[in-house]
């Protein structure tokens, strides 16, 4: 493979992460990884500009007509296909709205067009990355779940995202699915507990992390994980016995919290007889960056290129 290096980008709310990918051995090059902070307020320039400087400093070691391209784990709402960036109401990246971030992006780095520029749900990205060699490596189906400042979830089968079959929800993902008053990324999400935590205490703690440090001290609070833990599995339990998934990979930031609602969580999924494999993802962002650069390997692109467009 003439062109066996790739960029993998894990765009957060607040900061770019990313690294050179060997798309061969199928491992990140980790004297290549930069993170750089973003003011997602700023202008689509600022924004663009952070952004191709991350990228600009991952590439430096290689010769261009080594890098195959760069692929991106982008939180929506976003055209994937296309790669314009469609923020709004979502209070991060409005400047962006719009905007066709390859040809921003491209342009500021003076990258050649046939380096090839891909997209990809985030959460999608970090599934397609743990089941190629994260902790769901070596099994045909498995369900990823990210929990924190949203919902993230996909389903892979055989590596690829499912996101049009009768085993697995519309567009391949569980956040918009109906729960309670509102949606399931109401209840699973960061928000949930600061909510729930101001109703119960009348005061307001930024997230999970700090409310699980009272929770560990005050029983009242720690209901609260348990609460949490019920639902999610009594929520995900049917949607992975449907799909038969043989592990449920779990990153983002709650899991740090992860003593507080883990027991109710496997109690819920053994009630509903469910047996899949729970896994703390080992590879964490990494994940999202090795799945994200995945989309440059030619092979795998044929595969996934028509269901860009289907994913969310």
């Amino acid at each position: 493979m003439k062109r066996k290096y790739a960029v993998g980008t894990d765009i957060g709310g607040s900061h770019i992460t990313c690294a050179l990918i060997d798309l061969e051995h199928q491992m990140i090059l980790p004297e290549t990884r930069v993170t750089c902070a973003v003011d997602n307020t700023a202008s689509s320039d600022v924004i663009l500009g952070v952004w191709a400087e991350a990228v600009g400093e991952a590439i430096l070691g290689i010769a261009i007509d080594e890098l195959a391209g760069v692929g991106f784990a982008m939180p929506g709402p976003f055209d994937y296909v296309k790669g314009i960036a469609l923020f709004e109401r979502v209070e991060k990246y409005l400047g962006l709205y719009g905007v066709n971030v390859s040809d921003g992006i491209r342009n500021l780095l003076k990258l050649p067009e046939w380096v090839s520029m891909r997209y990809m749900n985030d959460a999608t990205a970090f599934a397609v990355g743990e089941a190629w060699v994260g902790v769901a490596e070596g099994t045909k189906k498995s369900m990823a779940i990210t929990l924190g400042t949203g919902f993230g979830s996909a389903f892979i089968d055989d590596g690829i995202p499912v996101v049009e079959r009768k085993d697995a929800p519309a567009l391949g993902c569980v956040w918009h699915l109906p729960y309670k008053d509102g949606i399931a990324d109401d209840s699973f999400s960061t928000r949930w507990f600061v909510k729930q935590y101001t109703s119960l205490t009348g005061e307001v703690l930024p997230g999970v992390r700090e409310i699980a440090d009272v929770a560990r001290k005050d029983p009242k609070v720690a209901a609260l994980f348990q609460e949490y833990g019920t639902g999610i599995g009594s929520f995900l339990g049917p949607w992975l016995n449907l799909f038969n998934a043989e592990v449920l990979a779990i990153g983002g930031n709650m899991v740090g919290a992860s003593d507080l609602f883990l027991p109710a969580f496997e109690k819920a999924l053994a009630d509903l007889d469910c047996h899949t494999r729970i896994e703390w993802s080992e590879l964490k962002e990494d994940a999202a960056l090795i799945g994200s650069a995945r989309l440059l390997d030619p092979a795998y692109w044929s595969k996934i290129e028509p269901l860009i467009g289907k994913m969310n």
